[in-house]
């Protein structure tokens, strides 16, 4: 699988091969952080086949906590476009909201629901769990 994207005003570009790591909805408050409220739809890629063809992304970790994520986004326009993150090495989260084509994404699951708001929707049929399964 090939997905290219990039951010609101096009300064920054990226391509991922490869096959998808994980594919879903996270509800966690830390996403609700970063979505402005909603769940943030996300799609983990290959790190290896990842890579920006336009721009350099701006950084982002949290300094106060352990293992924090490094958020990567636009410093022009702020889309934010993906996250790595220590539990989950070799890969690159990406924002679906960020690809050119977004109707490639099929969440396989919603994690995090321990945190879900009542306007949060859910697929039915979605399998949901209040974390991360084991």
């Amino acid at each position: 699988m090939v997905i290219e994207g990039g951010c609101y005003c096009g300064a920054l570009r990226y391509r991922a091969e490869g096959e998808p790591i994980f594919a879903g909805q996270c509800h966690c408050r830390e996403c609700q952080y970063i979505t402005g409220g909603n769940p943030n739809v996300i799609m983990a890629m290959p790190m290896d086949g990842f890579a920006y063809t336009k721009g350099e992304p701006q950084h982002f970790a949290r300094s106060d906590i352990d293992n924090p994520v490094t958020r990567e986004f636009c410093g022009k326009c702020g889309t934010a476009i993906g996250t790595q993150t220590p539990n989950m090495p070799g890969a690159m989260i990406l924002k679906v909201g960020t690809m050119d084509d977004p109707s490639v994404f099929q969440p396989q699951m919603a994690i995090f629901t321990v945190d879900k708001q009542s306007f949060h929707h859910i697929p039915e049929g979605l399998p949901a769990f209040e974390r991360v399964p084991g």
